[in-house]
């Protein structure tokens, strides 16, 4: 039996902002869907997977038990890009490693890692 990731479901307040958000985070990510009840972002229209965010009622309030790693050219440069755009510095308990690990506007964390050079 063959299997296919399609995407990732992201639980939002504001599914169309945090949409957009990760669209740009991602380097000019396109939406290929926006409904009022999802909002989907992939690299190109026809290529998968995709991010799919959808309205959710609650903020959210612990740790992410799933999380998106990106691998920029240059991490220093990245992560200031991305604070500059509404990201923050979080805090999991990473303590000394080669990784950044921010939030979103929304407070899903996620990893930024040391170039494949570096790595």
């Amino acid at each position: 039996m063959a299997v296919r990731w399609e995407q990732i479901v992201v639980d939002a307040q504001d599914a169309g902002r945090l949409a957009r958000w990760w669209a740009e985070a991602l380097g000019g990510w396109v939406i290929v869907t926006d409904e009022p009840g999802e909002v989907e972002i992939r690299k190109s229209p026809g290529e998968l997977p995709g991010l799919l965010f959808t309205p959710a009622a609650e903020p959210k309030t612990v740790k992410n038990r799933l999380h998106i790693d990106l691998r920029p050219d240059d991490q220093e440069a990245e992560v200031e890009r991305l604070i500059d755009m509404g990201a923050r510095h979080a805090d999991i308990g990473q303590s000394d490693v080669g990784w950044v690990v921010l939030a979103d506007p929304e407070g899903n964390e996620f990893c930024v890692l040391s170039s494949k050079k570096d790595a």
